[in-house]
């Protein structure tokens, strides 16, 4: 069994919550958090487990054989160095640092040491993305000419909230531009030669951006927003056809998860030119546990590296740039 300590009782461990307590692989130990009351809901949701007020005491406690950090944006990348060094094992909300350079220590530790490291990258565990995938490297759509995306909620009632404020590292780019930007790179494999954008600031928060970028083989165009009606889509338009996703960042909460396929040349012996795939029971938090459980015990595989943390990250700093 591992012993998981939680950093920071903030809103990435609430949509984690149902899944630790159903793990079975994890076992939650411990805390830290800063605010007493914090503190003693973990105590009561997960009965027996120590509650630390300071960071350094989780990493320094001896039940604790891995870490995850939902603690406010800026703290991520430091916290996480500090978690390897102790010798913990460390799964790390998004963004998982401020600049892509950051992310070079926690490399040259995972390398050195042998621990586990990740983003908490939740939505390449969503098997909704993975036959997407599948269908995009097997030509379902011919050659892939576009990449179109959207993610946006409104958060302007929540002034307070880490995403608002830039000392906490708000933003939209760095909250879901992680989502329309990384999911075009995982999927494809390709990096951007050209980024662009437009973008809207409050505050000295970016809330809203515009972003159009050249890969090697196709365009990219997507919008992230904190100031406009909710809406979640990702495309991908070829030759032949499109694949498109419904709900890809909030499956089966902000709807139901899709992969809606349209073709102009079906394969033989099929008449349908649409057809839709449904994942009404994936959820991808518990596969991102489940598969972070696998790599720290049997070794394998993580399917979102810190490379790939680090080639998004780089993708969001040129568009904070261009503005």
């Amino acid at each position: 069994m591992i012993g998981l300590g939680i950093a920071g009782l903030s809103r990435g461990f609430i949509f984690m919550l149902p899944t630790l307590r159903a793990e079975t692989r994890l076992r939650v130990v411990a805390c830290a958090d800063p605010r007493p009351e914090a503190r003693a809901r973990f105590q009561q949701d997960f009965p027996g487990s120590a509650a630390h007020a300071a960071f350094a005491a989780l990493c320094a406690d001896p039940r604790v054989d891995a870490i995850y950090i939902a603690t406010p944006h800026q703290l991520h990348a430091e916290q996480a160095i500090a978690a390897a060094r102790a010798g913990k094992h460390v799964l790390v909300e998004k963004p998982i640092a401020m600049q892509a350079d950051q992310i070079d220590r926690l490399i040259s530790l995972r390398d050195r040491t042998g621990l586990v490291a990740a983003e908490a990258y939740m939505i390449v565990h969503h098997p909704q993305w993975q036959r997407a995938k599948a269908l995009l490297h097997d030509g379902a759509i011919g050659k892939l000419l576009h990449v179109d995306g959207f993610f946006s909620y409104d958060n302007r009632a929540e002034p307070s909230n880490i995403r608002n404020r830039a000392d906490t590292g708000g933003g939209s780019a760095r909250d879901i531009g992680v989502y329309t930007m990384g999911s075009a790179r995982w999927m494809t494999g390709e990096e951007p030669t050209r980024v662009t954008a437009e973008t809207v600031w409050e505050n000295g928060v970016e809330v809203t951006a515009h972003v159009v970028a050249h890969f090697p083989s196709f365009r990219f165009q997507a919008t992230t927003s904190m100031r406009m009606h909710p809406r979640q889509e990702m495309t991908f338009h070829g030759t032949d056809g499109v694949i498109r996703l419904t709900a890809p960042y909030n499956a089966n909460v902000f709807g139901q998860a899709e992969v809606q396929l349209a073709q102009s040349k079906p394969p033989a012996g099929q008449g349908a030119r649409v057809t839709v795939e449904r994942f009404p029971a994936d959820n991808h938090y518990v596969h991102q546990v489940e598969a972070f459980g696998r790599s720290v015990r049997d070794g394998a595989p993580y399917a979102w590296t810190l490379e790939n943390a680090k080639g998004t990250q780089a993708m969001i700093d040129r568009v904070l740039a261009a503005t």
